[in-house]
């Protein structure tokens, strides 16, 4: 399952890592975005695990980026987790519209009057 979710960026944490039972070693790094589509908009913290951290880079607070992303749930004590797991952040262009509208119109879309009027093929 793969999702997506526009908005624009409102925090990004600082890395974490550890060594997991097994002696692995992991990183993880968590980002905050605000969306702008609803009524109420809504934050939503995603992570990124290991090299997927070096999807941030270049990054800043305040910018509009496109998530992709999967949801997944683990059981622990009888209780349920859960991780919206970020695997691929475009940044969106300053103008680019938001929803799925056609393009906007510009006077550069007119073309030039015909110069000649007598000017006919035929």
């Amino acid at each position: 399952m793969s999702l997506e979710l526009k908005g624009k960026i409102n925090q990004i944490l600082n890395v974490a890592s550890g060594v997991s039972k097994a002696g692995k070693e992991w990183k993880k790094q968590e980002f905050v975005i605000e969306t702008a589509d609803d009524q109420f908009p809504k934050q939503v913290c995603f992570t990124l695990f290991n090299d997927k951290i070096s999807l941030l880079e270049g990054l800043n607070a305040g910018e509009e980026v496109n998530v992709s992303f999967s949801v997944e749930s683990r059981e622990f004590n009888g209780r349920w987790y859960h991780n919206i797991n970020a695997w691929r952040i475009d940044r969106l262009a300053a103008g680019e519209p938001q929803g799925d509208f056609p393009p906007g119109f510009t006077p550069d879309d007119i073309p030039p009057e015909a110069a000649d009027k007598d000017d006919l093929p035929f």
